[in-house]
Protein backbone atom coordinates (compact mmCIF):
# COMPACT_ATOMS: atom_id res chain seq x y z
CA UNK A 1 0.00 0.00 0.00
CA UNK A 2 2.86 2.38 0.89
CA UNK A 3 4.55 1.63 -2.43
CA UNK A 4 1.30 2.29 -4.33
CA UNK A 5 0.79 5.65 -2.60
CA UNK A 6 4.39 6.74 -3.19
CA UNK A 7 4.23 5.75 -6.86
CA UNK A 8 1.02 7.75 -7.27
CA UNK A 9 2.61 10.74 -5.50
CA UNK A 10 5.62 10.65 -7.85
CA UNK A 11 3.36 10.45 -10.91
CA UNK A 12 1.30 13.44 -9.83
CA UNK A 13 4.19 15.71 -8.88
CA UNK A 14 6.83 15.83 -11.60
CA UNK A 15 9.52 18.36 -10.62
CA UNK A 16 9.89 21.46 -12.79
CA UNK A 17 12.86 21.70 -15.12
CA UNK A 18 15.73 24.02 -14.25
CA UNK A 19 14.74 26.44 -17.02
CA UNK A 20 11.11 26.48 -15.84
CA UNK A 21 12.17 27.11 -12.24
CA UNK A 22 14.43 29.99 -13.29
CA UNK A 23 11.76 31.43 -15.60
CA UNK A 24 9.19 31.39 -12.80
CA UNK A 25 11.19 34.01 -10.88
CA UNK A 26 13.38 35.66 -13.54
CA UNK A 27 10.94 38.11 -15.14
CA UNK A 28 9.27 39.24 -11.89
CA UNK A 29 12.62 39.73 -10.14
CA UNK A 30 14.21 41.53 -13.09
CA UNK A 31 11.26 43.91 -13.28
CA UNK A 32 11.43 44.69 -9.56
CA UNK A 33 15.23 45.07 -9.54
CA UNK A 34 15.02 47.26 -12.64
CA UNK A 35 12.55 49.49 -10.83
CA UNK A 36 15.01 49.93 -7.95
CA UNK A 37 17.88 50.66 -10.38
CA UNK A 38 15.91 53.35 -12.23
CA UNK A 39 14.93 54.94 -8.91
CA UNK A 40 18.60 55.15 -7.96
CA UNK A 41 19.59 56.47 -11.41
CA UNK A 42 17.05 59.29 -11.23
CA UNK A 43 17.84 60.01 -7.58
CA UNK A 44 14.38 58.99 -6.41
CA UNK A 45 13.94 57.41 -2.96
CA UNK A 46 12.87 53.76 -2.98
CA UNK A 47 10.30 54.32 -0.25
CA UNK A 48 6.74 53.18 0.52
CA UNK A 49 5.07 53.81 -2.89
CA UNK A 50 8.00 52.27 -4.79
CA UNK A 51 8.08 49.21 -2.52
CA UNK A 52 4.33 48.82 -2.93
CA UNK A 53 4.76 48.94 -6.71
CA UNK A 54 7.54 46.32 -6.56
CA UNK A 55 5.40 43.96 -4.46
CA UNK A 56 2.47 44.43 -6.84
CA UNK A 57 4.81 43.61 -9.74
CA UNK A 58 5.90 40.36 -8.14
CA UNK A 59 2.30 39.35 -7.46
CA UNK A 60 1.16 40.13 -11.01
CA UNK A 61 4.10 38.49 -12.80
CA UNK A 62 4.74 35.41 -10.67
CA UNK A 63 5.20 32.76 -11.90
CA UNK A 64 6.97 33.88 -15.04
CA UNK A 65 6.54 32.16 -18.42
CA UNK A 66 9.25 29.73 -19.52
CA UNK A 67 10.45 31.11 -22.86
CA UNK A 68 13.89 29.49 -22.83
CA UNK A 69 14.53 27.45 -25.95
CA UNK A 70 12.32 29.65 -28.11
CA UNK A 71 13.83 31.81 -30.83
CA UNK A 72 12.74 34.39 -33.39
CA UNK A 73 10.92 37.68 -33.34
CA UNK A 74 7.84 35.95 -31.95
CA UNK A 75 9.50 35.64 -28.54
CA UNK A 76 10.12 39.38 -28.42
CA UNK A 77 6.52 40.11 -29.42
CA UNK A 78 5.25 37.73 -26.74
CA UNK A 79 7.38 39.44 -24.08
CA UNK A 80 6.24 42.91 -25.12
CA UNK A 81 2.54 41.94 -25.15
CA UNK A 82 2.82 40.33 -21.70
CA UNK A 83 4.61 43.39 -20.34
CA UNK A 84 2.03 45.79 -21.83
CA UNK A 85 -0.75 43.86 -20.09
CA UNK A 86 1.11 44.18 -16.75
CA UNK A 87 1.63 47.93 -17.32
CA UNK A 88 -2.05 48.34 -18.11
CA UNK A 89 -3.05 46.82 -14.77
CA UNK A 90 -0.46 48.94 -12.92
CA UNK A 91 -1.71 52.10 -14.67
CA UNK A 92 -5.31 51.37 -13.70
CA UNK A 93 -4.33 50.71 -10.06
CA UNK A 94 -2.19 53.86 -9.98
CA UNK A 95 -4.96 55.95 -11.53
CA UNK A 96 -7.60 54.59 -9.12
CA UNK A 97 -5.44 55.18 -6.03
CA UNK A 98 -3.88 58.42 -7.15
CA UNK A 99 -0.43 56.85 -6.85
CA UNK A 100 0.83 57.87 -10.30
CA UNK A 101 1.77 61.30 -9.01
CA UNK A 102 4.28 59.72 -6.60
CA UNK A 103 6.65 58.77 -9.43
CA UNK A 104 8.85 60.65 -11.93
CA UNK A 105 7.25 60.18 -15.36
CA UNK A 106 10.66 60.00 -17.12
CA UNK A 107 11.82 57.33 -14.71
CA UNK A 108 8.67 55.24 -15.28
CA UNK A 109 8.96 55.62 -19.07
CA UNK A 110 12.60 54.52 -19.12
CA UNK A 111 11.86 51.57 -16.85
CA UNK A 112 8.82 50.53 -18.95
CA UNK A 113 10.92 50.51 -22.16
CA UNK A 114 14.04 48.86 -20.73
CA UNK A 115 12.34 46.00 -18.86
CA UNK A 116 11.05 43.97 -21.85
CA UNK A 117 14.38 44.49 -23.66
CA UNK A 118 16.26 43.02 -20.67
CA UNK A 119 13.79 40.12 -20.51
CA UNK A 120 14.34 39.37 -24.20
CA UNK A 121 18.12 39.57 -23.81
CA UNK A 122 17.98 37.08 -20.92
CA UNK A 123 15.93 34.66 -23.02
CA UNK A 124 18.42 34.94 -25.90
CA UNK A 125 21.40 34.38 -23.59
CA UNK A 126 19.68 31.54 -21.73
CA UNK A 127 18.74 29.78 -24.95
CA UNK A 128 22.26 30.20 -26.30
CA UNK A 129 23.67 28.71 -23.08
CA UNK A 130 21.33 25.71 -23.32
CA UNK A 131 22.36 25.11 -26.92
CA UNK A 132 26.07 25.43 -26.09
CA UNK A 133 25.81 23.03 -23.16
CA UNK A 134 24.05 20.51 -25.39
CA UNK A 135 27.13 20.39 -27.63
CA UNK A 136 29.24 18.94 -24.80
CA UNK A 137 29.53 15.11 -24.94
CA UNK A 138 28.43 14.62 -21.32
CA UNK A 139 25.11 16.37 -22.01
CA UNK A 140 24.20 14.40 -25.15
CA UNK A 141 21.33 11.96 -24.66
CA UNK A 142 21.27 9.09 -27.20
CA UNK A 143 17.67 7.87 -27.57
CA UNK A 144 15.75 5.03 -29.21
CA UNK A 145 12.04 4.58 -29.89
CA UNK A 146 10.19 1.31 -29.39
CA UNK A 147 7.31 1.17 -31.87
CA UNK A 148 7.46 2.53 -35.43
CA UNK A 149 3.85 3.70 -35.41
CA UNK A 150 2.10 7.06 -35.65
CA UNK A 151 3.11 8.12 -32.14
CA UNK A 152 6.66 6.83 -32.61
CA UNK A 153 7.06 8.91 -35.76
CA UNK A 154 5.77 11.97 -33.90
CA UNK A 155 8.23 11.40 -31.06
CA UNK A 156 11.01 11.08 -33.66
CA UNK A 157 10.09 14.45 -35.14
CA UNK A 158 10.12 15.98 -31.64
CA UNK A 159 13.58 14.54 -30.89
CA UNK A 160 14.97 15.85 -34.18
CA UNK A 161 13.69 19.32 -33.33
CA UNK A 162 15.30 19.09 -29.90
CA UNK A 163 18.68 17.91 -31.17
CA UNK A 164 20.06 21.35 -30.39
CA UNK A 165 19.23 20.71 -26.73
CA UNK A 166 21.04 17.38 -26.42
CA UNK A 167 18.75 14.71 -27.90
CA UNK A 168 20.24 12.24 -30.41
CA UNK A 169 17.76 9.85 -32.04
CA UNK A 170 19.51 6.60 -32.98
CA UNK A 171 16.48 4.87 -34.50
CA UNK A 172 13.48 2.57 -34.01
CA UNK A 173 12.94 -0.91 -32.64
CA UNK A 174 9.97 -2.86 -33.98
CA UNK A 175 9.19 -6.53 -34.50
CA UNK A 176 7.81 -5.80 -37.97
CA UNK A 177 10.10 -5.78 -40.99
CA UNK A 178 11.18 -2.53 -42.62
CA UNK A 179 9.01 -3.37 -45.67
CA UNK A 180 5.87 -3.19 -43.50
CA UNK A 181 6.77 0.16 -41.97
CA UNK A 182 6.30 3.63 -43.36
CA UNK A 183 9.22 5.42 -41.72
CA UNK A 184 10.14 8.96 -42.85
CA UNK A 185 13.41 9.38 -44.68
CA UNK A 186 16.40 9.43 -42.38
CA UNK A 187 14.78 7.33 -39.64
CA UNK A 188 16.34 3.88 -39.31
CA UNK A 189 14.91 0.59 -38.12
CA UNK A 190 17.67 -0.73 -35.86
CA UNK A 191 16.19 -4.14 -35.17
CA UNK A 192 13.57 -6.16 -33.34
CA UNK A 193 12.71 -5.83 -29.65
CA UNK A 194 14.93 -8.83 -28.93
CA UNK A 195 17.94 -6.73 -29.98
CA UNK A 196 17.06 -3.82 -27.67
CA UNK A 197 18.87 -4.75 -24.45
CA UNK A 198 22.22 -5.42 -26.11
CA UNK A 199 21.98 -2.22 -28.19
CA UNK A 200 21.29 -0.07 -25.10
CA UNK A 201 24.30 -1.50 -23.32
CA UNK A 202 26.62 -1.20 -26.33
CA UNK A 203 25.67 2.36 -27.31
CA UNK A 204 25.10 3.85 -23.81
CA UNK A 205 21.51 4.82 -24.64
CA UNK A 206 20.20 7.37 -22.12
CA UNK A 207 16.49 7.56 -23.11
CA UNK A 208 14.05 4.89 -24.28
CA UNK A 209 10.63 5.99 -25.54
CA UNK A 210 7.96 3.27 -25.60
CA UNK A 211 5.23 4.17 -28.11
CA UNK A 212 3.54 0.77 -28.37
CA UNK A 213 -0.29 0.81 -28.27
CA UNK A 214 -1.99 -0.03 -24.98
CA UNK A 215 -3.29 -3.22 -26.58
CA UNK A 216 0.31 -4.46 -26.34
CA UNK A 217 0.22 -4.36 -22.53
CA UNK A 218 1.84 -7.82 -21.98
CA UNK A 219 4.67 -6.83 -24.33
CA UNK A 220 5.08 -3.48 -22.56
CA UNK A 221 5.30 -5.19 -19.17
CA UNK A 222 7.89 -7.60 -20.53
CA UNK A 223 9.90 -4.67 -21.90
CA UNK A 224 9.71 -2.81 -18.61
CA UNK A 225 11.04 -5.82 -16.73
CA UNK A 226 14.05 -6.13 -19.03
CA UNK A 227 14.74 -2.38 -19.09
CA UNK A 228 14.90 -2.22 -15.29
CA UNK A 229 18.33 -3.79 -15.53
CA UNK A 230 19.72 -0.98 -17.68
CA UNK A 231 20.64 2.56 -16.66
CA UNK A 232 18.50 4.12 -19.42
CA UNK A 233 15.61 6.38 -18.45
CA UNK A 234 12.38 4.82 -19.71
CA UNK A 235 9.45 6.91 -20.93
CA UNK A 236 6.04 5.63 -21.96
CA UNK A 237 4.35 7.85 -24.57
CA UNK A 238 0.59 7.18 -24.57
CA UNK A 239 -1.67 8.20 -27.44
CA UNK A 240 -3.88 10.53 -25.37
CA UNK A 241 -4.77 13.16 -27.97
CA UNK A 242 -8.49 13.84 -27.72
CA UNK A 243 -8.71 12.16 -24.31
CA UNK A 244 -9.30 14.15 -21.12
CA UNK A 245 -6.66 13.41 -18.51
CA UNK A 246 -8.31 13.22 -15.09
CA UNK A 247 -5.37 12.02 -13.00
CA UNK A 248 -1.63 12.11 -13.68
CA UNK A 249 0.79 14.72 -14.89
CA UNK A 250 2.43 14.44 -18.28
CA UNK A 251 5.72 16.05 -19.24
CA UNK A 252 5.40 18.12 -22.41
CA UNK A 253 8.38 17.64 -24.73
CA UNK A 254 7.96 19.67 -27.88
CA UNK A 255 4.19 19.17 -27.87
CA UNK A 256 4.42 15.42 -27.22
CA UNK A 257 2.98 14.14 -23.90
CA UNK A 258 5.53 11.85 -22.21
CA UNK A 259 4.99 9.84 -19.03
CA UNK A 260 8.19 9.16 -17.13
CA UNK A 261 8.34 5.60 -15.77
CA UNK A 262 11.92 4.85 -14.76
CA UNK A 263 13.63 8.20 -14.35
CA UNK A 264 15.79 9.83 -11.71
CA UNK A 265 14.07 12.02 -9.08
CA UNK A 266 16.94 14.50 -9.39
CA UNK A 267 15.85 16.33 -12.54
CA UNK A 268 15.19 20.02 -12.91
CA UNK A 269 14.99 22.00 -9.68
CA UNK A 270 15.26 18.81 -7.59
CA UNK A 271 18.70 18.20 -9.07
CA UNK A 272 19.82 21.71 -8.14
CA UNK A 273 18.47 21.32 -4.58
CA UNK A 274 20.20 17.97 -4.16
CA UNK A 275 23.56 19.23 -5.44
CA UNK A 276 23.37 22.48 -3.44
CA UNK A 277 22.61 20.60 -0.23
CA UNK A 278 25.43 18.12 -0.92
CA UNK A 279 28.01 20.86 -1.43
CA UNK A 280 26.87 22.98 1.53
CA UNK A 281 26.65 20.07 3.98
CA UNK A 282 29.92 18.49 2.79
CA UNK A 283 31.86 21.73 3.25
CA UNK A 284 30.34 22.22 6.71
CA UNK A 285 30.97 18.62 7.79
CA UNK A 286 34.56 18.56 6.48
CA UNK A 287 35.27 21.78 8.36
CA UNK A 288 33.86 20.36 11.59
CA UNK A 289 35.51 16.93 11.34
CA UNK A 290 38.94 18.05 10.09
CA UNK A 291 40.56 17.24 13.50
CA UNK A 292 38.93 13.80 13.43
CA UNK A 293 40.23 13.19 9.90
CA UNK A 294 43.77 13.99 11.03
CA UNK A 295 43.56 11.67 14.07
CA UNK A 296 42.11 8.78 12.04
CA UNK A 297 44.74 9.24 9.33
CA UNK A 298 47.50 8.97 11.94
CA UNK A 299 45.83 5.92 13.46
CA UNK A 300 45.69 4.16 10.09
CA UNK A 301 49.29 5.11 9.30
CA UNK A 302 50.70 3.65 12.52
CA UNK A 303 48.37 0.63 12.77
CA UNK A 304 49.77 -1.30 9.78
CA UNK A 305 51.90 -0.82 6.66
CA UNK A 306 50.17 0.60 3.62
CA UNK A 307 48.49 3.77 2.35
CA UNK A 308 46.19 5.83 4.57
CA UNK A 309 43.56 6.24 1.86
CA UNK A 310 42.30 3.31 -0.18
CA UNK A 311 40.72 3.99 -3.56
CA UNK A 312 37.92 1.59 -4.41
CA UNK A 313 36.55 1.07 -7.91
CA UNK A 314 32.78 1.25 -7.60
CA UNK A 315 29.80 1.73 -9.90
CA UNK A 316 28.33 5.24 -9.89
CA UNK A 317 25.70 7.27 -11.72
CA UNK A 318 24.46 5.67 -14.96
CA UNK A 319 26.70 2.65 -14.34
CA UNK A 320 29.96 4.60 -14.76
CA UNK A 321 33.03 3.42 -12.86
CA UNK A 322 34.20 5.83 -10.15
CA UNK A 323 36.91 5.84 -7.49
CA UNK A 324 35.61 6.02 -3.92
CA UNK A 325 37.90 7.12 -1.07
CA UNK A 326 38.04 5.32 2.28
CA UNK A 327 40.42 5.12 5.21
CA UNK A 328 42.19 1.78 4.88
CA UNK A 329 40.90 -0.69 7.46
CA UNK A 330 42.43 -3.94 6.16
CA UNK A 331 45.89 -5.33 5.62
CA UNK A 332 44.86 -6.33 2.07
CA UNK A 333 42.25 -4.83 -0.19
CA UNK A 334 40.28 -6.48 -3.02
CA UNK A 335 39.66 -4.11 -5.88
CA UNK A 336 39.66 -6.23 -9.02
CA UNK A 337 37.27 -8.46 -10.94
CA UNK A 338 36.70 -10.66 -7.87
CA UNK A 339 35.88 -8.90 -4.60
CA UNK A 340 35.44 -10.63 -1.25
CA UNK A 341 33.16 -8.65 1.06
CA UNK A 342 34.27 -8.03 4.63
CA UNK A 343 32.75 -10.49 7.11
CA UNK A 344 32.44 -10.56 10.87
CA UNK A 345 35.83 -11.40 12.46
CA UNK A 346 37.51 -11.03 9.07
CA UNK A 347 41.26 -11.65 9.63
CA UNK A 348 42.16 -8.99 7.07
CA UNK A 349 40.73 -6.21 9.28
CA UNK A 350 43.27 -4.52 11.56
CA UNK A 351 42.49 -3.70 15.19
CA UNK A 352 42.24 0.02 14.41
CA UNK A 353 40.39 -0.83 11.20
CA UNK A 354 37.71 -2.67 13.19
CA UNK A 355 37.15 0.45 15.27
CA UNK A 356 36.80 2.84 12.33
CA UNK A 357 34.55 0.39 10.46
CA UNK A 358 32.27 -0.05 13.47
CA UNK A 359 31.92 3.72 13.86
CA UNK A 360 31.85 4.35 10.06
CA UNK A 361 34.86 6.66 10.42
CA UNK A 362 36.43 4.84 7.47
CA UNK A 363 33.78 6.41 5.21
CA UNK A 364 34.60 10.05 6.09
CA UNK A 365 36.95 10.72 3.12
CA UNK A 366 33.96 10.19 0.83
CA UNK A 367 32.83 13.73 1.64
CA UNK A 368 35.63 14.70 -0.76
CA UNK A 369 33.97 12.46 -3.37
CA UNK A 370 30.77 14.42 -2.77
CA UNK A 371 32.51 17.73 -3.45
CA UNK A 372 33.97 16.19 -6.63
CA UNK A 373 30.43 15.42 -7.80
CA UNK A 374 30.99 11.65 -7.90
CA UNK A 375 28.78 10.89 -4.89
CA UNK A 376 26.00 12.35 -2.75
CA UNK A 377 25.82 12.38 1.03
CA UNK A 378 22.64 10.29 0.87
CA UNK A 379 21.94 7.71 -1.80
CA UNK A 380 22.30 4.01 -2.59
CA UNK A 381 25.66 2.70 -1.39
CA UNK A 382 28.12 2.08 -4.26
CA UNK A 383 28.85 -1.59 -4.90
CA UNK A 384 31.93 -3.22 -6.37
CA UNK A 385 31.89 -3.62 -10.14
CA UNK A 386 32.09 -7.40 -9.77
CA UNK A 387 29.04 -7.44 -7.50
CA UNK A 388 27.03 -5.39 -9.99
CA UNK A 389 27.67 -7.87 -12.78
CA UNK A 390 26.66 -10.67 -10.43
CA UNK A 391 23.49 -9.24 -8.92
CA UNK A 392 22.06 -7.40 -11.93
CA UNK A 393 21.24 -10.83 -13.40
CA UNK A 394 19.40 -12.18 -10.37
CA UNK A 395 17.93 -9.21 -8.44
CA UNK A 396 14.94 -7.48 -10.01
CA UNK A 397 15.43 -3.78 -10.85
CA UNK A 398 18.97 -3.90 -9.45
CA UNK A 399 20.42 -1.41 -11.95
CA UNK A 400 17.64 1.14 -11.34
CA UNK A 401 19.50 2.21 -8.17
CA UNK A 402 22.24 3.61 -10.44
CA UNK A 403 19.99 6.35 -11.83
CA UNK A 404 21.34 8.57 -9.04
CA UNK A 405 24.76 9.21 -7.56
CA UNK A 406 25.78 6.71 -4.88
CA UNK A 407 25.75 7.93 -1.30
CA UNK A 408 27.92 7.81 1.81
CA UNK A 409 24.83 6.58 3.64
CA UNK A 410 21.38 5.53 2.53
CA UNK A 411 17.87 4.46 3.45
CA UNK A 412 18.89 0.80 3.41
CA UNK A 413 21.82 1.39 5.75
CA UNK A 414 19.74 3.13 8.44
CA UNK A 415 17.20 0.31 8.23
CA UNK A 416 19.63 -2.41 9.30
CA UNK A 417 21.22 -3.32 5.96
CA UNK A 418 24.81 -2.24 6.59
CA UNK A 419 27.83 -4.36 5.89
CA UNK A 420 27.96 -7.72 4.15
CA UNK A 421 25.18 -8.85 1.80
CA UNK A 422 26.06 -12.55 1.79
CA UNK A 423 22.74 -13.75 0.36
CA UNK A 424 20.60 -12.81 -2.62
CA UNK A 425 17.71 -12.09 -0.24
CA UNK A 426 19.77 -9.48 1.65
CA UNK A 427 20.79 -7.78 -1.58
CA UNK A 428 17.19 -7.80 -2.83
CA UNK A 429 16.04 -6.16 0.42
CA UNK A 430 18.76 -3.52 0.11
CA UNK A 431 17.63 -2.75 -3.46
CA UNK A 432 14.01 -2.48 -2.27
CA UNK A 433 15.01 0.17 0.27
CA UNK A 434 17.12 2.01 -2.32
CA UNK A 435 14.19 2.17 -4.74
CA UNK A 436 11.84 3.25 -1.95
CA UNK A 437 14.24 6.13 -1.26
CA UNK A 438 14.18 7.15 -4.94
CA UNK A 439 10.38 7.10 -5.02
CA UNK A 440 10.01 9.23 -1.88
CA UNK A 441 13.03 11.53 -1.99
CA UNK A 442 12.89 14.90 -0.29
CA UNK A 443 15.41 17.11 1.49
CA UNK A 444 13.62 16.25 4.72
CA UNK A 445 14.19 12.53 4.12
CA UNK A 446 17.89 13.20 3.43
CA UNK A 447 18.24 15.07 6.74
CA UNK A 448 16.43 12.24 8.57
CA UNK A 449 18.83 9.66 7.11
CA UNK A 450 21.86 11.80 8.05
CA UNK A 451 20.58 12.13 11.64
CA UNK A 452 19.92 8.39 11.93
CA UNK A 453 23.37 7.65 10.46
CA UNK A 454 25.04 9.85 13.09
CA UNK A 455 23.22 7.88 15.78
CA UNK A 456 24.28 4.53 14.29
CA UNK A 457 27.94 5.60 14.24
CA UNK A 458 28.01 5.40 18.03
CA UNK A 459 25.20 2.99 18.98
CA UNK A 460 25.10 0.29 16.27
CA UNK A 461 26.39 -2.88 17.93
CA UNK A 462 25.85 -4.91 14.73
CA UNK A 463 28.40 -2.98 12.68
CA UNK A 464 31.73 -4.56 11.75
Amino acid sequence: MFEERSARKQFLSAPPSVSAAIASVLEPVLAAVGLAIFHAFFGEPFDGPAMTLAILLLVLMFPGVNRFGKTGIGVGIDIVLSWVSVLAVLFLVGYATGGLGEFDARMLAGWAIATPLVHWLCVILGTAFMRHRATLPEYRRPAVIIGANRMGIRVAAMLRERRGYGHDLLGFFDDRSALRLDLPGGDALIGSLNDLYEFIERHAVKDVFITLPLTSQPRILQLMESLQNTTASVHFVPDVFGVSIIQGRLEDMGGVPVVGLLVTPFTGINGLLKRASDVALSLLILLLISPVLAVVALGVKFSSPGPVIFRQRRTGLDGEIIEVFKFRSMTTQDNGNTVQQATRDDPRITAFGAFIRKTSLDELPQFVNVLQGRMSIVGPRPHAVAHNEQYRKIVKAYMARHKVKPGITGWAQVNGLRGETDTVDKMARRVEYDLEYLRNWSLGLDLLIIARTAKLMFFDRKAY
